[in-house]
């Protein structure tokens, strides 16, 4: 997890790094709490709109914020906690650790999360093949079902260089099982693009019009570059259909209240479907454009402003916290809610410093997993070690009791 900014960040660049390998993988069996998932087998062939290049909008499938999969599962995008899952590896070989990514995925599940995203920051996508990145939606998507939640909605990191590795990424992120896609704008280039945004308006539309699922904006100026979408663009791409929300790390809550203000009732919403599972949450109206925070650390001044929840990697470690300072927002219980924001404010900060290697180690000292980010990231010294746990201490110690 890498610090927000309330302003643009220094320019720079930045490469996503992704590595073009076979689409077969092993096939791996997950044991999830007792539930044992069946193998997972390689994907299926690529459907049709895999066999070429096409920006003919695809819009027609699916509802503004719903993703019609072929089973005929809806799984809309409600307000709520959203959760960049952390990515796991053995130790020793850095292959991926199916196990503990099933087990992870449904302990957030549990928690009352509205959804897990796979492939963001915090689930080191620039470290994974594009193999490794199927498999790691799958098997989240697969551990989700078996353990009941098959409503809750699986987002994927779907942002390169390149808008045909994109739209590749969303292909593959359908295929494995995912609703959303999660892009963040290209930037290695940035210098040689159109003025006024063109050429990022450019790619999230071409992008948008050969996704076969929705797409998500992903506004994070620390991971492109110091490239900063202004309110105007993002409000201006969310009139697209296929682009139905908007992650906000750059921090930025006035930039946030004038993106809700514009798209509220924008498209036709939906309901949550209803589920037999108890889990489920209530039936609820989707937002027209899902609006949310990319941190933690200010849930409730982006919930007062307008949104509608965030995505952020501090619910790794303690998603309850996170989920019960949404829904005292959404009670209007502000003074409840900023006593909770002002520990998980201050928790964040611990994950925003350490990034993924001190969330990955914070969790392997308070939950016993998490192991080790893959290489060339550090592993912690002893001491550093020490150091996240502390970090965290007042944040757990407050999710144990919810």
């Amino acid at each position: 997890m890498a610090p927000h900014n309330d302003a643009p960040s220094p320019s720079g660049s930045y490469t996503s790094g992704f590595n073009r390998l076979p689409s077969t993988y092993h096939h791996h069996s997950v044991l999830t709490e007792g539930l044992m998932v069946d193998h997972l087998s390689p994907l299926e062939p690529h459907s049709p709109l895999s066999s070429s290049f096409s920006t003919t909008s695809e819009s027609s499938d699916f509802h503004p914020t719903t993703r019609r999969r072929p089973d005929g599962i809806q799984r809309p995008l409600i307000a709520g906690v959203y959760v960049p899952t952390l990515c796991f590896f053995e130790e020793g070989t850095e292959d991926l650790d199916v196990e503990t990514i099933a087990r992870h995925a449904v302990r957030l599940a549990r928690a009352g999360v509205a959804g897990i995203a796979t492939q963001g920051s915090n689930g080191e996508a620039v470290h994974l093949s594009h193999s490794e990145r199927r498999l790691v939606t799958s098997t989240t998507r697969r551990a989700l079902d078996a353990a009941g939640f098959a409503h809750m909605p699986v987002i994927v990191g779907c942002g390169a260089q390149s808008t045909r590795e994109t739209v590749q990424l969303c292909r593959d992120a359908w295929e494995s099982g995912g609703d959303y896609a999660l892009v963040l704008p290209p930037s290695y280039y940035a210098s040689l693009f159109a003025p006024q945004m063109e050429t990022v308006v450019k790619y999230f539309t071409e992008v948008a019009d050969a996704s076969p699922i929705p797409i998500i904006i992903y506004n994070f100026p620390g991971a492109a570059g110091g490239l900063d979408l202004s309110s105007d663009v993002i409000i201006k791409l969310s009139q697209h259909p296929n682009i139905v929300g908007v992650k906000l790390t750059c921090g930025n809550t006035g930039k946030l209240n004038r993106i809700a203000s514009a798209t509220r009732g924008s498209k036709p919403t939906a309901a949550a479907p209803p589920s037999s599972n108890a889990a489920a949450p209530a039936a609820q109206a989707a937002p027209s454009f899902l609006v949310l925070a990319g941190s933690a650390d200010f849930t409730v001044q982006s919930m007062v402003a307008g949104g509608h929840g965030i995505l952020a990697g501090l619910a790794n470690i303690a998603p309850r916290a996170c989920v019960k300072t949404v829904e005292l927002c959404q009670a209007g219980r502000l003074a409840e809610a900023q006593a909770l924001q002002e520990v998980v404010a201050r928790g964040d900060w611990t994950a925003i410093q350490g990034g993924v290697v001190g969330s990955k180690s914070g969790m392997q000292g308070w939950m016993g997993y998490g192991g080790y980010a893959r290489s060339p990231l550090p592993r912690p010294t002893p001491e550093q070690a020490k150091q996240w746990k502390e970090g965290f201490r007042e944040l757990v110690l407050l999710e144990k009791t919810l």
